[in-house]
């Protein structure tokens, strides 16, 4: 069974459109301790969503785990690839305003970088970008 993932970034420090055109890279730099437990969790396989932090403030594209997260020195990483543009960003206003992703911890903690969603949540985001699941 996959799991689903958002991922945040600063686009001005790695945005989706490096991700598209290097196609896959290696995930690195976090280290709050539940974005890094949660980093831990993932496999090969599992769905990513990509969302810029900053001024945009939207989820803009979608990936996938591509290996199981490894620990190199104290900095622990996972490969993910890229795999498709959402074709219209979600922004964090039309997020807040769903009942079904209330739940959500991009609205709960702000500030984590690497967070688990349901499959509903996954659904309904997909959804709102207008891309069937």
């Amino acid at each position: 069974m996959s799991q689903y993932w958002l991922l945040k970034t600063e686009p001005s420090t790695y945005s989706l459109s490096d991700l598209e055109r290097e196609r896959s890279t290696t995930w690195d730099g976090i280290k709050n301790a539940l974005a890094l437990i949660n980093l831990r969790a993932m496999h090969p396989g599992d769905g990513l969503l990509i969302y810029h932090s900053g001024k945009e403030k939207a989820v803009v594209g979608r990936g996938s785990v591509e290996s199981e997260p490894r620990t190199t020195g104290k900095v622990t990483v996972v490969d993910i690839r890229f795999e498709a543009r959402l074709p219209a960003p979600v922004t964090l206003a039309q997020i807040k305003r769903e009942p079904e992703l209330s739940g959500l911890p991009l609205i709960r903690n702000t500030r984590l970088s690497v967070m688990p969603l349901t499959a509903e949540e996954w659904r309904v985001v997909l959804s709102l970008a207008g891309r069937q699941p």
